[in-house]
């Protein structure tokens, strides 16, 4: 029997999604399946550009109808519908990033283009889709990454209304093959943010100059040249604050994707992880025998189900933000951050446990292993988005607001304030509802019991010993504060998600052990920072508590994990 908490191609039915929609993903998982794991392997040891995969896409029409927002739509089934893109996500993930890489950069690409008001580039968005093209997204530059603030973009008025745009972008998806690239930039006759432009490219025009592949890899991430590149009116999809707006609102849609490609390859390699120790024989007994490795496997497994929990109630606050509701803004740098570096965590356990199975050339535990990595450093570090939760840390634990409850999201709706998002700034003004009913629903599972004390002493610190003006500049310091902060948010959207879905408690329990112990480690951590106060070394160590053992517990959970031996194996 498949665990209904996971993906498993071999029963995957998304009932909960329209018949279109159904078709599409159905068809998607149908496609890979049929190729099979050597081509799979093989693609991905090549380099191969995905030509193939795109061409599929192109033939069903999968870009058109998942990222046509209904305001350019060309028939009714088309809509940005967050919900069924994070879907798409975690298939392609557990097939190859690759893969989702296309798709990723594609979404980035399309975001200036439907937050634009310019109707000539919004139709030719639309057709461009139609016709299975893929979009890049021409933010990043070699010398500054993505400082915007120091782009090397230059545009010059040629005298007609238009622009002769030159300078280079690095890292930048699909600008190999990309019918439209959004390309940020400056004009040079005008200083300062009223300077900024977004423009629509096409990388086959003459004057753009594909460089080179920066990776060795299938994933096409181009260094570009524009030389004398002319952009006309129709060309201009933002100028000025509104162009640098468009650019974080983007990356506010596109570093969403993340948690849910994260979630995939872990699935994938999880079911080879578990199948391969189940079926090793040491000292006469299988590997799952021993303590340590039915621990490990147990903790994966915990873990991604609690990624899973917590990206499937963000996409509920994704979906239904507005001018007056922005907590999104917290839960996705949190998908971005604290999903993809839990998705690291799943793989080293696993991979602690099979051991040189892990290098082996026809498994896809290899290259889940590499690319795992790459999604906590996309769309801004790990560090980066850190620091950006840190500013919502003290309304979100401290002073919280009334909201209407946000339901479960999984209707055929188009998403359309994510094209409306407005100024990008104002974070220490968002409010949030009150954490504590989240954890209060489950007094009763003693280890949420247990991880509560935990998110309550930091209210505790956050009110008393929080980092003062010289601390604050300590951005080490900070950072583990953020982590502390990041396990309470982290567990609150597990257990709003957990009760809408009735989660088998004994998962909860193991889940939140996992919890426990990851509060404690890194408050341990602060307490052994440089400028840590005497207050703080203080309270850290207060802070550290024992999960609560039960072995009857661990033993139910384990037999789920077990039960994921063969449940899965992709076709030769």
């Amino acid at each position: 029997m498949a665990d209904p908490l996971l993906f498993n191609p071999r029963t995957y039915d998304p009932a909960q999604f329209d018949p279109d929609t159904r078709r599409l993903l159905r068809a998607t998982v149908d496609w890979f399946e049929d190729r099979g794991k050597r081509r799979l392997i093989e693609d991905y040891r090549s380099r191969a550009w995905l030509a193939d995969f795109l061409a599929f896409a192109a033939k069903e029409g999968l870009f058109a109808t998942f990222l046509t927002p209904a305001s350019a739509a060309g028939h009714k089934d088309q809509r940005w519908d967050t919900a069924r893109i994070a879907a798409l996500n975690e298939i392609l993930g557990f097939y190859g990033l690759d893969y989702w890489y296309a798709w990723q950069v594609t979404i980035l690409g399309l975001g200036p283009v439907w937050q634009s008001d310019n109707a000539a580039a919004r139709t030719r968005a639309a057709e461009l889709l139609a016709q299975g093209e893929v979009f890049a997204f021409g933010l990043s530059e070699k010398t500054h990454g993505a400082d915007i603030y120091s782009t090397d973009m230059l545009l010059t008025p040629d005298g007609d209304g238009g622009f002769r745009a030159t300078g280079s972008k690095y890292y930048i998806g699909n600008g190999n093959a990309a019918g439209l690239v959004s390309v940020f930039g400056r004009r040079a006759d005008i200083e300062g943010p009223d300077g900024y432009v977004f423009f629509a490219a096409d990388s086959r025009h003459p004057a753009y100059h594909l460089v080179k592949n920066v990776v060795d890899s299938s994933k096409y991430v181009s260094e570009f040249r524009l030389e004398d590149y002319p952009v006309g009116p129709d060309d201009v999809l933002h100028t000025g604050r509104a162009a640098f707006d468009a650019a974080l609102n983007t990356v506010n849609v596109g570093k969403f994707n993340l948690c849910t490609a994260s979630i995939g390859i872990c699935e994938h390699a999880m079911y080879e992880a578990v199948t391969h120790a189940h079926h090793r024989i040491l000292y006469g007994r299988p590997v799952t025998a021993f303590p340590h490795v039915r621990r490990e496997l147990a903790d994966a497994y915990v873990r991604l189900v609690g990624m899973k929990l917590f990206s499937d109630r963000a996409v509920d606050y994704f979906r239904s933000a507005s001018p007056d509701d922005r907590r999104y803004l917290l839960f996705n740098p949190m998908t971005k951050m604290k999903v993809t570096t839990e998705g690291e965590k799943v793989i080293d356990l696993m991979w602690d446990v099979i051991a040189a199975k892990g290098f082996e050339k026809d498994t896809y535990f290899a290259q889940a292993a590499v690319e795992i990595r790459g999604l906590p450093k996309l769309e801004g570090t790990v560090h980066v988005n850190l620091a950006l939760i840190l500013k919502f840390m003290r309304n979100h634990l401290l002073h919280p607001a009334e909201f209407a409850a946000v339901p479960t999201r999984l209707d055929a709706a188009d998403d359309t304030f994510l094209f409306e998002q407005g100024p990008a700034r104002g974070l220490g003004s968002v409010r949030f509802h009150d954490w504590r009913p989240a954890y209060d629903a489950y007094t009763g599972v003693p280890n949420v019991a247990r991880f509560r004390e935990q998110a309550d002493a930091l209210c505790e610190f956050v009110a008393t010993a929080a980092p003062d003006e010289e601390q604050s500049r300590d951005l080490d310091l900070l950072l583990a504060v953020g982590q502390l902060f990041a396990l309470v948010v982290h567990g609150q959207l597990i257990l709003e998600q957990a009760r809408l879905t009735d989660l088998d408690e004994d998962v909860l329990d193991e889940l939140f052990s996992v919890l426990v112990r990851d509060f404690s480690a890194f408050a341990v951590e602060l307490h052994g920072k440089d400028s840590a106060t005497v207050d703080q070394q203080r309270w850290a160590l207060g802070a550290v508590r024992r999960p609560v053992v039960d072995e009857a517990r661990s033993g139910r959970v384990w037999e789920r994990v077990e039960a994921l031996s063969g449940a899965y194996e992709m076709a030769p």
